[in-house]
C-alpha cells in the first residue's frame, strides 16, 4: 500500500478467518487491487492506493485489516493465498528502529493499523483449533431446517427467531464464537445471486442437542435499518420466513480468533445487545453441559435490550442457577423507567469487573450494534479508574494475550 517512507509501508490485507468470499470488496475497489482465487481474496500491494472505498461494503468486516511491512519486502500475493490467518503485527520500531520520528502519512496509517483488534485478535491460548472454509459459495454445505421457533411476542414488533439447522451426514464441525455463512435464495435489482450473510453460531460445538449434527443460529427479521428507516433484510427475511423440511445453503465455517478458552478456571466476562447474544449463548451453553466437569471459572454476562419482552432468550436465562452465571441485564425502553445500558451496569459493577481484568484467566466477549463499543470501552476505562488501574495498558496487554475479543456490526 502507497502510504510508506524509504523502509516502512502499512500493507492492506484480507483477514481469511474472517472473509466470507462475498465478492463485495473486488466488485467496489475502484483500482481493481483485489483478486481471489478458490481459497482467498488478496490485495495487489503496489496497486491499492489506500482509498477505503472497499471498507464500509464489507458485511464482516475482514477487509478492515492492516500490516506493518518493510516496503521492499511486502506480502507478496503467492503468500496471501496460502495463508489460514493473519501474520502477526510487527511494531514499526522492530522493522526500522532507524527511522525515529515516522512521517505523518505513514504514522497516520500506522494508527489505522494497530488502532484495533481487526486481523491482529489472537485466540485463547485454550481454545480448541476451529475448522475453516470447509464450504464455498460454489460448492456449499447443504442443512435442512428443523427448527424456526420465535423468540420474541408478536406484539413487541421485533421479530427474533432461534433456527435450527441439520446438517444430517454431512460433517460441519463450528465453535462456539465461530461463524456461518448463508446464500439466500433469488437475486438483486440487478440479477445477481444475493451476496453472502454471516451469522454467529448460538450453539455449542456438539450441537444445539447433542449428538445431533445441527446448530442454532439467532436472527431478528430486518424491517428497518439502524437510523429507522424502512428497509428489507434480504438474509434476515429469507432466514426467518423457512420452514422445517426447507433447505438452506451454507458456507464456512469462518472464524479464528473470537473462541472461548478450554483450560481450567478461566472466567468470561460476556457483553452482549440484541442478536449479538448468539456466541454467548453457545458459550454459556457449553458451560452449563459441563457444570458436573467443574471446568469453568466465573461467568459474568452484561446483556441489553430495549424491554424484557424485546430481550432473546430471556425465558431461559432466568432459570440459570445464579452460582453458575452472573447476569447483569439493561432495558432501555421500559415506560416509566430510565434508559440502562450495558455499559451503565459494567459501571456498577466496577470492582468485580475490574477484579476480572486484572486476572490473567478472565477473557472478554462483546457483540452487538457497533454503537455499543465506544460505550463499553469507556466503561472499562472508568470501572479500572475508580480501582487505580489503567485500562489502556490492560486493554493492550489483553489484546496480545487473546483475552479480549470484539465483534460489532
Amino acid at each position: 500500500m502507497s502510504s510508506s517512507s524509504q523502509s516502512v509501508a502499512v500493507q492492506h490485507l484480507i483477514d481469511p478467518a474472517i472473509c466470507i468470499r462475498c465478492n463485495t470488496c473486488e466488485e467496489t475497489c475502484p483500482t481493481h487491487a483485489i483478486e481471489h482465487n478458490t481459497r482467498n481474496y488478496v490485495v495487489k500491494f503496489e496497486v491499492c492506493n489506500g482509498c477505503r472505498a472497499c471498507i464500509s461494503p464489507c458485511p464482516t468486516g475482514a477487509i478492515d485489516s492492516w500490516r506493518n511491512v518493510s516496503a521492499a519486502k511486502a506480502f507478496s500475493l503467492k503468500e496471501q493465498y496460502q495463508w489460514n490467518e493473519l501474520p502477526q503485527q510487527v511494531p514499526v520500531a522492530e522493522l526500522a528502529p532507524e527511522l525515529g520520528e515516522l512521517p505523518e502519512d505513514v504514522r497516520r496509517m500506522t494508527e489505522v493499523a494497530t488502532s484495533g483488534q481487526g486481523g491482529a485478535a489472537i485466540p485463547p491460548h485454550s481454545a480448541a483449533q476451529p475448522a475453516i472454509n470447509l464450504y464455498s459459495v460454489s460448492a456449499p454445505a447443504i442443512a435442512t431446517v428443523s427448527g424456526n421457533f420465535r423468540l420474541t411476542p408478536e406484539e413487541t414488533g421485533n421479530d427474533i427467531r432461534h433456527i435450527v439447522l441439520d446438517f444430517g451426514n454431512l460433517s460441519f464441525p463450528v465453535l462456539e464464537g465461530q461463524s456461518i455463512g448463508i446464500v439466500p435464495t433469488g437475486v438483486d435489482e440487478e440479477g445477481h445471486p444475493h451476496h453472502v450473510r454471516l451469522y454467529s453460531v448460538a450453539s455449542p460445538r456438539e450441537g444445539e442437542r447433542p449428538g445431533y449434527n445441527n446448530v442454532a443460529l439467532t436472527v431478528r427479521r430486518v424491517t428497518e435499518d439502524h437510523e429507522g428507516k424502512p428497509t428489507h433484510g434480504v438474509c434476515s427475511n429469507y432466514l426467518c420466513d423457512l420452514k422445517k423440511g426447507d433447505k438452506v445453503r451454507v458456507v464456512g465455517p469462518y472464524g479464528a480468533t473470537f473462541l472461548m478458552p478450554n483450560h481450567a478456571g478461566s472466567s468470561l466476562i460476556m457483553v452482549c445487545t440484541g442478536t449479538g447474544s448468539a456466541p454467548m449463548r453457545a458459550m454459556t451453553e457449553r458451560r452449563r453441559r459441563r457444570i458436573a466437569q467443574k471446568e469453568g471459572g466465573e461467568n459474568l454476562l452484561f446483556f441489553g435490550a430495549r424491554s424484557p419482552e424485546q430481550l432473546p432468550y430471556f425465558g431461559p436465562l432466568q432459570k440459570l442457577p445464579k452460582e453458575f452465571i452472573d447476569i447483569n441485564l439493561a432495558f432501555s425502553r421500559v415506560p416509566g423507567a430510565p434508559k440502562r445500558y450495558v455499559q451503565d451496569l459494567i459501571r456498577e459493577r466496577s470492582d468485580k469487573v475490574a477484579a476480572l481484568l486484572q486476572d490473567g484467566n478472565s477473557y472478554v466477549y462483546i457483540c452487538g450494534l457497533k454503537g455499543m463499543e465506544q460505550g463499553v470501552d469507556d466503561a472499562f476505562a472508568d470501572a479500572c479508574s475508580s480501582t487505580g488501574l489503567n485500562w489502556r495498558d490492560i486493554r493492550s496487554s489483553m489484546i496480545g494475550k487473546g483475552r479480549l475479543h470484539i465483534e460489532t456490526y
